[in-house]
């Protein structure tokens, strides 16, 4: 996709078989299939997953291996080579470090052998995310990540984000890891209204983020729908993953969120556990009837959005 922009983009939901394959050999670690294909299976979401937190599932396999600080710096680069190659000009990756302290590897550690990663492609301009995560008892973790992302920002590391099972976590239990990040001036996004209703996405905005992950349930509050197009809040829509995790059942309301002003954006979310990419989300955007000046306006949109 020539100069396309993803700015939703999981790295440990976008790992290939063959790059797992490579790192549990290079590490010595059990695979449930060693065969690319058959490997894909453990990997990718079913299409009638039955929601977001099945599909969450698949991601343990991709984080085991990415535990040490060569395969991390490897992962990254490996992505950056991929998504260049698909013509994509700008990415935001992003991963939750405190996921890959494993073998005792410092949040630190973790980011600065990723942002290494980054360097490995110099032709491919990305940046990172370090996601929070929704999750009981690690309060102390969520605040390193917004620590270590200020030590790193426009170092490599381009803003914050609060991840997981958003239906299990709500979002307003997290409000003081939000209150660390402004006062360290590190720039958020929030996955809201994905899981959980407008309510959550309110509660982001109230936290202060720049931009909204997913946020498709917002077009179930009118005076929120509102409130995004006057304050022109980007919104990291994913369809093909919103489908999978039953964030939406029934059509796609991609066009509907364009006529009532809101500044979407197209994302991958995930591009190996939802089999997708971000010409193949595009062409669903047209399958679901957006004009070819929608489309533009979609891609202008990303590129606005992008942390700077």
């Amino acid at each position: 996709m020539k100069n396309g922009v993803d700015l939703h983009l999981h790295l440990d939901g976008s790992l290939t078989p063959a790059y797992i394959i490579r790192q549990a050999k290079k590490q010595g670690l059990e695979l449930p299939a060693w065969d690319e294909k058959e490997l894909e299976r453990y990997l990718t979401a079913p299409k009638d997953c039955r929601n977001l937190n099945e599909y969450l599932e698949k991601f343990h396999l991709p984080c085991s291996v990415m535990q040490t600080e060569d395969a991390l710096t490897e992962a990254v680069a490996d992505l950056c080579g991929r998504l260049e190659n698909l013509g994509l000009s700008y990415a935001e990756i992003r991963f939750a470090p405190q996921l890959h302290m494993q073998k005792g590897l410092k949040q630190s550690q973790i980011v600065g052998a990723a942002v290494k990663g980054l360097r490995k492609t110099e032709a491919f301009e990305a940046k990172l995310i370090l996601c929070c995560m929704r999750m009981g008892e690690n309060e102390e973790a969520n605040l390193e990540t917004i620590r270590v992302a200020a030590a790193y920002l426009g170092k490599g590391v381009a803003a914050a984000d609060l991840a997981g099972a958003e239906g299990l976590f709500a979002t307003e239990r997290f409000e003081k890891i939000f209150e660390l990040a402004r006062e360290l001036h590190v720039p958020f996004t929030i996955h809201a209204g994905e899981a959980a209703g407008p309510e959550s996405v309110w509660t982001a905005l109230r936290f202060g983020a720049k931009r909204i992950g997913h946020g498709i349930r917002s077009l179930e509050d009118e005076k929120l729908v509102e409130y995004l197009r006057e304050h022109e809040i980007p919104l990291e829509v994913c369809p093909t993953s919103n489908l999978q995790t039953k964030a939406v059942t029934g059509e796609y309301p991609l066009k509907l969120m364009l006529e009532k002003g809101l500044c979407v954006t197209l994302n991958t979310d995930n591009m190996t556990v939802s089999g997708t990419t971000l010409e193949q989300e595009f062409q669903v955007a047209k399958e679901l009837g957006l004009t070819e000046e929608q489309i533009e306006t979609v891609k202008k949109n990303a590129v606005k959005a992008k942390f700077r």
